[in-house]
């Protein structure tokens, strides 16, 4: 039982994924400096800032379109429908609570870098 920890660990493996985690949380600074103002890392950033941004805006719009359309679904469908229905309302809820909250966490971790 041992010897198949020991392989599954493998000290050397660690080692030298933890070097390179390493060298490269240190060294950050000094082997990216001439990537930040490149065009493609500012376009990047405006990218993802106009697309959470976006996203803020068309997620709240669009749950509102799909809980009522599904509101309609379930008010002409029977009872067994109607569950179906329900359980797409609450999921559409949901996952526009975790589009708003995953845009606006995006946007605040941009802003905190700029």
């Amino acid at each position: 039982m041992k010897e198949k920890i020991k392989k599954f660990i493998n000290i050397k493996r660690i080692g030298k994924v933890g070097l390179v985690l390493t060298s490269l949380f240190c060294c950050t600074n000094t082997c990216f400096a001439a990537i930040q103002d490149s065009k493609i890392v500012t376009g990047t950033e405006s990218l993802i800032s106009d697309l959470t941004g976006w996203l803020l805006i068309l997620a709240p719009v669009l749950t509102v379109l799909l809980v009522g359309y599904f509101f309609l679904r379930k008010a002409a469908s029977d009872e067994m429908d109607a569950k179906r229905w329900d359980n797409r309302i609450k999921v559409a809820v949901i996952s526009c609570i975790g589009v708003v909250v995953a845009s606006g966490l995006i946007n605040v971790i941009m802003n905190y870098y700029k």
